[in-house]
């Protein structure tokens, strides 16, 4: 275990690392901080950390700079969750508040989590799994042809057509919207198919074809892939921090591009906590320069997606933390007032 007073260096080199892109040197820190010792403990103190792999040095006869190694114990022992001020969470809601529909809601937060960062900021829509059904609607578009509407509680909304082997009147789609609604309303995806499987037999015998159609168009559409959407913004702000990527930014971006990647980097959110991925933590090889702060969103204390951003290691952790922690509180209220 690294001692009080070698902690406290660590802490200022990582803070004095990030702030000013040098390297950081023993004198620097005395005069930048009040450290309480000697340039020469200080300069013992940052071989201790050297040697223990916390620092290194990247080029002859200058500073240090944390490794992934330093910049992880930062964030575990030294980095408290900086808090927004009031400006700031007011800001937050004032754009938020201004969402129109899901899309809308996601698409903000994407902006706004790169605009306070300034990262790149990923949003994954709200898996269906996790959701319940608000209501589902049955229009007709013609004699024979239908359209099913999906509203989750999370208010997503999915649309399907439905061709019918023969036509459906106008009564029976009405008795038919009824009774799925009364059998599916407020219920978790995942315990609907069993609530609705003898609703055909209830029907006349020229209606169970189309009443079995329309029931399996609504099942396809509770368990489809369709969840594992992403919205992703701030692609851009990479450009700021070309050379904190030893080699090109080109396997950052293709990382990017690749949403599988993406979905299991946001996926090593715990469900109450936050995740914190440095350098080579991360598996996929083309970001292991950076480092991916990422945390639940959800209402009524349940998590219901994830968002996050990705940045290069050397970034303002307790910034960035409380900056996601911050707009997925916010997104989680506004999904349980929709």
């Amino acid at each position: 275990m690294l001692s009080g007073r070698r902690l406290e260096v660590l802490r200022a080199i990582v803070q004095d690392y990030v702030g000013t892109e040098e390297p950081v040197g023993s004198k620097a820190l005395t005069e930048r901080h009040r450290l309480g010792v000697s340039p020469a403990t200080v300069r013992n103190d940052m071989a201790v950390l050297e040697d223990e792999g916390y620092i290194a040095q990247p080029h002859t006869s200058a500073g240090r700079i944390p490794t992934d190694k330093g910049y992880r114990l930062f964030v575990d022992k030294l980095a408290g969750v900086k808090p927004l001020s009031s400006p700031e969470r007011r800001a937050i809601q004032n754009f938020l508040d201004g969402a129109v529909d899901l899309d809308d809601v996601v698409g903000r937060t994407v902006r706004l989590l790169a605009q306070l960062t300034r990262q790149v900021a990923v949003v994954q829509y709200p898996s269906l799994t996790r959701s319940t059904v608000r209501h589902v609607e049955l229009l007709s578009l013609a004699p024979a042809r239908l359209m099913l509407v999906l509203i989750t509680d999370t208010g997503r909304v999915e649309q399907r057509l439905i061709d019918c082997a023969s036509p459906f009147g106008e009564t029976s789609l009405a008795d038919l919207r009824a009774r799925l609604n009364s059998r599916v309303v407020g219920r978790r995806f995942t315990d609907v198919p069993p609530l609705v499987q003898d609703l055909p037999e209830s029907f006349e015998a020229e209606d169970r074809g189309t009443v079995s159609t329309v029931l399996a168009t609504l099942l396809e559409t509770l368990v489809e892939e369709a969840e594992e959407r992403l919205m992703i913004g701030g692609t851009a702000n990479l450009t700021r921090f070309g050379h904190d990527f030893p080699l090109t930014i080109r396997p950052v971006l293709e990382a990017l591009e690749e949403q599988v990647v993406l979905l299991k980097l946001l996926g090593e959110a715990n469900e109450s906590g936050m995740a914190v991925r440095i350098g080579h933590e991360n598996a996929y090889e083309g970001l292991n320069s950076t480092s991916v702060v990422s945390v639940g969103y959800g209402s009524g204390g349940e998590t219901v997606a994830k968002l996050g951003v990705v940045g290069p290691t050397r970034m303002d952790y307790p910034g960035t933390m409380g900056a996601v922690r911050a707009v997925a509180r916010y997104v989680g209220q506004i999904l349980a007032e929709s």
